[in-house]
């Protein structure tokens, strides 16, 4: 089988570009493909992208199962489980871990959906 090559044909509109010109088009067509993807993940989460930040963030599985399903509970998820415990732990004046535990004890949830809700994202 024989592939017809049409290489000549296809680069005609890029065949007067400089280097210059070819690199910014290059990285111009990478950003159109790149951006609608970074969009989704800025606006964008799921349970197990949370669980995961806050596994990160050095709480058990066992806690952080209970701070994501609060967090859904109260629609707060798209703030971001992360962002919930800091935020609460930087109100009160406590430490990130203490938060997370009272959270994910049942504890602070109304302030924490307070801090979200209450319009002081």
């Amino acid at each position: 089988m024989r592939r017809e090559d049409n290489f000549e044909e296809r680069r005609t509109h890029l065949a007067g570009l400089t280097n210059e010109q070819l690199r910014e088009r290059f990285w111009a067509l990478a950003e159109e493909v790149v951006d609608p993807m970074l969009k989704l993940g800025y606006e964008n989460t799921t349970p197990a992208i949370e669980r995961s930040v806050l596994l990160r963030m050095g709480f058990s599985s066992l806690e952080v199962k209970s701070i994501v399903d609060g967090a859904i509970e109260r629609g707060l998820l798209g703030h971001g489980a992360g962002h919930i415990v800091y935020k609460l732990a930087k109100e009160k004046n406590i430490e990130i871990r203490e938060a997370g535990l009272a959270l994910s004890e049942g504890k602070y949830w109304d302030e924490a959906y307070a801090l979200f809700k209450g319009g002081q994202n």
